[in-house]
């Protein structure tokens, strides 16, 4: 029990302390523009991000119910999971190349380099899949075929 009051007190510190920071940076109307950002941040996740992500989730869920599918729903899910968490990283690089008074801040092609990722990603998770559906009908195939255990 007072473990857990002392980790609370450091998160509570930890919190006041970055508020703090918060105002000393930011000017009146940028505090002012910050709900509103962050009000936007809510309903984009709630009406967006997460029916998107339940959506594709009772896909991959309906779809792993198919014949030999439980097997390989591991690797669909860590690719779509790699390829959206990249994405949500990439996507302030994505809208503000090439804005701004200062042209060097932001001078990669972003989006020839996040399409690059993504086609990696894809393709590595299209391996495992593969490898995993093929070692799954070499076992399935020396079991039908009465090839175990010496006979």
């Amino acid at each position: 029990m007072k473990t857990r009051a002392a980790l609370a007190a450091v998160g509570v510190g930890f919190g006041l302390w970055g508020v703090w920071l918060m105002f000393q940076s930011l000017q009146l109307p940028q505090l002012i523009r910050l709900p509103l950002w962050l009000g936007g941040v809510v309903i984009a996740d709630d009406f967006f991000l997460v029916p998107t992500t339940v959506a594709i989730g009772w896909l991959v869920t309906r779809w792993s119910i198919g014949p030999d599918h439980h097997r390989t729903v591991g690797a669909v899910r860590t690719t779509l999971l790699y390829v959206g968490i990249t994405t949500l990283i990439a996507i302030p690089l994505l809208l503000r190349q090439g804005k701004g008074a200062n042209p060097t801040v932001l001078p990669r092609d972003y989006l020839r380099d996040w399409l690059l990722l993504e086609a990696t990603i894809i393709v590595a998770g299209a391996i495992v899949f593969l490898l995993q559906r093929s070692r799954f009908t070499l076992r399935r195939s020396r079991a039908s075929s009465g090839d175990i255990g010496g006979r």
